[in-house]
């Protein structure tokens, strides 16, 4: 399945990015293992492409996505 390929190089997903390892379990198992579509950083990853995800969007800053802008 391509989006748990998509695991091997998420931070949040892979402890790379600075977070409470008790909400980092959280992250993971609501975005990561349940329904990444939910995931904001998963959400401009499919929209505009890895190279666009901030390296400090959480999954649960769905609000912000709308602020990144397209480059389009």
């Amino acid at each position: 399945m391509a989006e748990r390929e998509l695991l091997a190089q998420c931070i949040i997903f892979n402890d790379k990015m600075k977070v409470n390892e008790t909400i980092a379990a959280v992250y993971k198992k609501y975005y990561c293992l349940n329904d990444n579509s939910r995931c904001a950083r998963y959400m401009v990853f499919m929209k505009l492409g890895r190279e666009s995800v901030p390296k400090n969007l959480l999954p649960n800053m769905i609000e912000e996505v709308n602020k990144i802008p397209s480059g389009k």
